[in-house]
């Protein structure tokens, strides 16, 4: 991957915070060129250092009350790459992560109610071949919802 430079990381700092500022705020912040942006900005995405854009929805506005994490034990770590088809047909299911400690993955997943995810659980997830337990964590609130930090750092 090519180097990512010091107007890259100060284009990312802008646009983190706001993706929809538009690319001549961002060019006169950081005194360039608006094509100057464009350029960096689909570069940035053709190496994959930006990943996805859009809309950050809230849930409960949909009616999806419970946020849960629930960790899921499988009867082999290999039955991982089994296990993730299954759970992308679940559309509540908003993150995977096939992870180390206690748990062979990790998921996080929104219901409408607790009565939703003890559906979800007991219908769903664990009728998975491969699934031999699961722990639910109930998140009671996010306090803390960012991007990674980018350095101000000199190259």
């Amino acid at each position: 991957m090519e180097k990512v430079d010091k107007l890259d990381k100060q284009i990312l700092n802008i646009i983190s915070k706001n993706a929809r500022i538009p690319f001549k705020d961002v060019a006169e912040t950081c005194g360039v060129s608006r094509a100057a942006i464009h350029q960096r900005v689909q570069r940035m995405i053709d190496l994959s250092v930006i990943v996805g854009s859009g809309y950050n929805i809230n849930p409960k506005v949909l009616g999806y009350n419970t946020c849960t994490y629930i960790g899921i034990k499988l009867e082999r770590g290999s039955m991982y790459k089994d296990v993730v088809p299954e759970l992308e047909k679940i559309p509540e299911v908003v993150e995977c992560h096939f992870t180390t400690g206690p748990y062979t993955m990790l998921i996080k997943l929104y219901a409408r109610d607790n009565e939703h995810l003890m559906e979800l659980l007991n219908t769903q997830i664990q009728e998975i071949h491969g699934v031999t337990s699961t722990e639910t964590l109930i998140s009671l609130r996010q306090s803390v919802k960012r991007e990674i930090p980018i350095e101000n750092v000199s190259e």
